[in-house]
């Protein structure tokens, strides 16, 4: 019985401890009570403006069909919260990456990257980003997102990715 007791008082104590009132502080020229301030509230997502906001919250990527370089309407809307994020940070450069699947040519895959990366490009600035902020640049078949020789990681390299610089 008495550790019973014990142990009430002791989580009693524990929880009064716990407990998340701010502290008071003796005031010695007016003899009142000065309530300390809260500390800052630490950031639960990424800094807006920062790379990973654009990653989280907007996304960096669009995909291709087979062979494709046309923009497809999810591609679009991505492009289009990419582009008013873009207007948005006015400051931020960036690089789009055209990519494509392992199948074709080393040289063909360069070219269909580069007119997936200036697909891309020429919709965010007809959306009214400047072109002096955007650069291209196409990796082909060289940087595959997902290794395999399925169509369910070609899908995932067929891709056109904004870059913020």
């Amino acid at each position: 019985m008495r550790f019973k007791m014990l142990s009430l008082v002791a989580v009693a104590v524990l929880a009064t401890a716990c407990s998340s009132k701010p502290e008071q502080t003796a005031q010695a020229t007016t003899g009142g009570t000065v309530t300390a301030p809260a500390a800052p509230a630490k950031p639960s997502g990424p800094v807006p403006g920062s790379a990973e906001d654009f990653i989280v919250n907007v996304g960096d990527r669009v995909f291709f069909g087979f062979d494709k370089f046309d923009l497809t309407p999810e591609a679009t809307a991505t492009l289009d919260r990419q582009a008013n994020w873009l207007k948005t940070y006015k400051s931020v450069t960036i690089t789009i990456e055209g990519h494509a699947d392992e199948r074709g040519t080393r040289e063909y895959n360069l070219a269909l990257g580069e007119r997936r990366a200036n697909s891309v490009k020429n919709y965010l600035t007809a959306m009214g980003v400047e072109a002096a902020r955007v650069q291209t640049i196409s990796y082909g078949k060289e940087r595959p997102q997902v290794v395999g020789s399925n169509e369910a990681a070609w899908t995932q390299n067929r891709r056109g990715v904004t870059v913020i610089n």
